[in-house]
C-alpha cells in the first residue's frame, strides 16, 4: 500500500526537484518513482505512482495540497449545475493518456518479473473530495447531497463510475495485472447506506471490466461491509488494520482472497517489532488459503528503511 513515499530518500530527493504533480503527470518520473521500491525490497508487486484525484482533474475539477495538510480542490460542486457541467467521461483517455504511458514503461521495464497495479479511487471517496471542496472531517456537504437531493447525487456517481470503467479499462490495455479500488472514505457512511452511497457502484464497475479480471477492492473503517464486498465480483478484500484478518478470512467466501492488514506505524518502530508482528500476523493465517501479505494502510512517512527491510525479510523467509 503506497509502496513509494516520503520514506525513501530517493523519493524525496525527485519530490524536491520536480514536485508531486510534475512526477505524477510524467510517465517517465511517474515510472522511476514506482520502481523505487522494488530495486530496494523483494516485493512481489509494483505499484503503479499516482493519484486517486487525477479523475476528478481529468473531468474539470483539479487538485492541489493545502500547506497545513490534506488536500484542496480547485472549486467544489454545489448542485445539479456542476455536476452537468463536468467534463463527459469520454475525455478522460485523453487527459489522462500519461497514466497509460507510465504503465506500458512499466510493463517494459518490469517483463514479467513481478506484477503490476493499476489504482483508483471508489466513486463515493472521489465525490467526497469534489463535494467537500477537499478534505473533510464531517463529509457533512456531500452526505447533504445524498439525502437532500439523491437524483444529483445518483448523476455525479454515475458519471464517475462511467470514468472510473472508462480509466481502468486504459490501465489494463496499458499492462495492469490488476486493479485496486479505494474506498478510502467508505467507512464514513451511515452503515444502512453504504450500498447506496458507495458500494453498488463499486459493483457496476466490477461488471463492466474483462470478466476474471482481478480486482483488489479497499475500503477504510468498512469492516462491517466486508462479507457484502465479497459478493461485488472483487477477487480480493484490502483489509485495514482495525480487523482481525483471521476473523476476517473465515467469514467471507474461499474463492474472494483477503489482502493486509498489518498497522502501518509499527513500520515507525523497531526492525525487530516489524518482524516480530509480520511474523505474528503471518502464523494468524496459517492453513488459509488467499492470503496476500500487506499493510492495512498506506505506508507512512516516518516509516524506517530499516523497518520495512525486516518486515520484507520476515514475509519472504516464512515457513
Amino acid at each position: 500500500m503506497r509502496q513509494a513515499g516520503r520514506y525513501l530518500p530517493e523519493y524525496r530527493a525527485l519530490k524536491a526537484e520536480h514536485g508531486f504533480l510534475k512526477m505524477v503527470r510524467t510517465p517517465e518520473l511517474a515510472a522511476e518513482v514506482s520502481l523505487q521500491p522494488t530495486r530496494r525490497f523483494a516485493l512481489d508487486a509494483t505499484i503503479l505512482f499516482s493519484d486517486i484525484l487525477v479523475i476528478p482533474e481529468a473531468l474539470g475539477v483539479g487538485y492541489t495540497f493545502r500547506d497545513e495538510g490534506g488536500i484542496a480542490m480547485e472549486r467544489r460542486l454545489q448542485g445539479r449545475a456542476d455536476i452537468e457541467g463536468l467534463a463527459p467521461e469520454s475525455a478522460v483517455p485523453e487527459r489522462l493518456a500519461y497514466v497509460g504511458q507510465a504503465l506500458s514503461l512499466l510493463r517494459s521495464e518490469i517483463a514479467g518479473a513481478r506484477a503490476l497495479l493499476g489504482f483508483g479511487g471508489s466513486p463515493w471517496t472521489l465525490a467526497t473530495y469534489m463535494v467537500e471542496g477537499g478534505s473533510s472531517e464531517d463529509f457533512a456537504r456531500v452526505k447533504a447531497l445524498f439525502y437532500e437531493d439523491r437524483p444529483a447525487f445518483d448523476l455525479l456517481l454515475g458519471k464517475l463510475t462511467r470514468s472510473l470503467i472508462t480509466y481502468f479499462k486504459m490501465q489494463i490495455q496499458s499492462g495492469a495485472d490488476a486493479i485496486q479500488i479505494f474506498d478510502s472514505w467508505g467507512g464514513a457512511v451511515a452503515g444502512p447506506d453504504y450500498e447506496a452511497a458507495s458500494l453498488r457502484w463499486i459493483r457496476e464497475i466490477v461488471a463492466a471490466l474483462p470478466e476474471g479480471f482481478p480486482v483488489i477492492l479497499f475500503g477504510k473503517g468498512t469492516g462491517a461491509h466486508l462479507v457484502d464486498q465479497a459478493f461485488t465480483g472483487a477477487r480480493v478484500l484490502s483489509v485495514d488494520w482495525s480487523n482481525d484478518l483471521s476473523i476476517v478470512r473465515r467469514n467471507v467466501p474461499d474463492n474472494v482472497a483477503v489482502q493486509g492488514n498489518l498497522d502501518p506505524a509499527i513500520l515507525n518502530t523497531t526492525p525487530a517489532i516489524a518482524r516480530r508482528e509480520a511474523q505474528r500476523l503471518l502464523e494468524s493465517m496459517r492453513g488459509s488459503a488467499g492470503h496476500i501479505f500487506n499493510l492495512g494502510h498506506g505506508i507512512l512517512p516516518g516509516a524506517k528503511v530499516e523497518c520495512v527491510e525486516a518486515l520484507v525479510d520476515a514475509v519472504t523467509s516464512w515457513k
